[in-house]
């Protein structure tokens, strides 16, 4: 799937001063994380957020903002925004600062380690 290579890089803009910023294809799209853990991203023309389950309710009620659903079972505290809802720099730069709130507070993800290949006796 296409996704948003604008919009990614409206979000590379927006990190770029914040330390520890990672990015990696995900979720069929962009994903950025921060220390291992998953910020937002874009799938498609959406903004992808994580937003905490604290937060999730009342950024579920913003415009353009639905629950994030790839399998029909809703991903918790995480959003899709309509492409509608991150026209403007400010409304971008709020979404994503809400996801720097939430994510900021986890601790950092292990790195994983390669598996290694089973021998056979």
């Amino acid at each position: 799937m296409a996704y948003d290579e604008g919009l990614v890089e409206r979000i590379r803009e927006v990190l770029q001063d914040t330390p520890a910023i990672g990015e990696k294809k995900m979720f069929g799209g962009v994903c950025f994380t921060l220390k291992g853990n998953m910020v937002c991203g874009v799938n498609g023309n959406d903004l992808m957020v994580r937003v905490g389950p604290e937060q999730f309710s009342a950024l579920l009620k913003r415009p353009h903002a639905r629950e994030m659903d790839f399998t029909g079972r809703p991903m918790k505290g995480f959003l899709f925004v309509a492409d509608n809802g991150t026209a403007e720099d400010d409304a971008l730069s709020f979404w994503v600062t809400a996801c720097l709130k939430f994510v900021s507070t986890l601790p950092a993800k292990k790195p994983k380690t390669p598996k290694q290949p089973k021998t056979r006796p």
